[in-house]
């Protein structure tokens, strides 16, 4: 049976992964951890996310059970997930991480890790957006430069950072398949006289609203027709079932960088 550590479990995606894991015959939570300064620290987590008591109380550090898990699954804050990989670097533990919104020092941070762990690191860990993301590329390879490129992503309004991890990685996607630079060629948002759009620009418009849990949609616009790829996620559980698949494929798995396109089989 695979052992189950989750942190941030108090949040709504840690409360949803608590119960992926729970209803998973291969999968058993064996620890949960939140920040030091909870008031649920010492309760059991069962409870606190709404199932029945299962003898599992929440920590505020991880390394008080570190003997008791084999892979950590993180959906936190950049400067929460990188003093876990260090922990975890340390300890030789597996992790997932689906937390989003890393700078490119702490990006380069968590890819030096994967030099010691295994870690499986995603921008979105649903099937269906990761299917998207062949589809994008695919297209992005036969319409070429005959369209024009544009990223449109909506979160609920607690989301702090924009654009989502999801849309950045669509960019990367359409960027590489077309030979472009993105951080040349993107454009976050428009305002005033912009002059005309160029061809090699790729655009992202970012939503922040009510509850929505998560919609990316890109379109590719030529003259007469156009092509819109989208994906809308109505619950966070297709993200925790994701996030499970990935900590059982994994574990075992040699030190290294992977994301949801290894663990689907879609390289």
């Amino acid at each position: 049976m695979l052992r189950v550590a989750i942190t941030g479990a108090v949040g709504r995606m840690g409360k949803t992964l608590i119960e992926t894991v729970q209803t998973s015959p291969q999968m058993v939570l064996t620890a949960a951890v939140d920040r030091p300064d909870s008031s649920l620290i010492g309760a059991d987590v069962g409870e606190v996310v709404g199932l029945d008591k299962i003898g599992i109380q929440i920590v505020g550090d991880l390394t008080q059970v570190l003997d008791s898990f084999d892979v950590l699954i993180d959906f936190t804050h950049p400067t929460v997930t990188l003093k876990n990989i260090e922990i975890c670097c340390k300890a030789k533990k597996a992790m997932v991480i689906g937390t989003t919104g890393f700078n490119s020092a702490e990006r380069g941070q968590l890819e030096a890790a994967c030099n010691t762990i295994p870690i499986v690191f995603a921008a979105n860990f649903s099937v269906g957006v990761n299917l998207c993301f062949k589809l994008v590329e695919t297209a992005a390879r036969v319409l070429g430069n005959d369209v024009d490129i544009e990223i449109i992503e909506a979160h609920h309004r607690d989301k702090v950072d924009a654009p989502s991890g999801t849309a950045l990685r669509m960019g990367e996607v359409v960027a590489d398949a077309l030979g472009r630079d993105l951080a040349k060629v993107a454009v976050y948002g428009r305002e005033g006289q912009t002059g005309a759009r160029t061809r090699e620009a790729i655009g992202f418009a970012t939503i922040r609203a009510g509850d929505i849990v998560g919609e990316h949609t890109v379109l590719f616009a030529a003259d007469g027709e156009r092509i819109e790829i989208t994906h809308k996620a109505s619950s966070r559980m297709t993200f925790a079932k994701g996030a499970a698949r990935s900590a059982r494929w994994v574990v075992g798995k040699p030190a290294g960088l992977y994301d949801m396109q290894d663990v689907l089989g879609l390289k």
